[in-house]
């Protein structure tokens, strides 16, 4: 259960957030949090990942609904006793529904975190894309020290 509150944490936050933009903010507005790294940029996105995949709404909307569905089965079913495998499910899950919410109301994804990284303009992203950022870099340390675990219980076996 607690899992899946991180994951309501992670809407509401993600909500929250493209609200306070969506109202306090012009389309293309910008605030500096810190010169030629960090801003805040009010910015809509009608696609996926860097804008590919334009206007497909039907095809996101049965993307995530099948996402959400293996979500929920694998946080049910071969996750328990695995907390970090859980609460990588846990931000993934919350991710995904928030930026459905925005795709199902506003037929478009609320972005405003805009990044650069030396001298590349990152493409601008929300908190429900940093909450899947962050859940499939867990899965990939929850692999990683699965895959050691198994090493270890075949060495001790041999």
């Amino acid at each position: 259960m607690l899992y899946y509150a991180i994951a309501l944490f992670v809407i509401a936050i993600d909500q929250l957030t493209k609200w306070i933009i969506v109202h306090n903010m012009d389309v293309g507005e910008r605030i500096t949090i810190i010169d030629n790294l960090f801003y805040i940029t009010s910015h809509r996105n009608r696609g996926a990942a860097w804008g590919i995949l334009e206007n497909q709404m039907w095809l996101f909307y049965i993307i995530t609904i099948i996402v959400v569905a293996a979500v929920i089965y694998y946080l049910e079913k071969h996750a328990k006793g695995k907390p970090l495998f859980q609460l990588s499910l846990a931000f993934i899950l919350g991710g995904a529904i928030g930026n459905f919410l925005d795709r199902l109301f506003r037929k478009e994804v609320v972005d405003f975190l805009d990044t650069y990284i030396f001298t590349y303009d990152f493409p601008i992203f929300n908190i429900a894309d940093s909450a899947l950022t962050i859940g499939v870099a867990l899965i990939f340390i929850q692999m990683i020290k699965e895959g050691r675990e198994e090493k270890v219980k075949r060495n001790g076996s041999n």
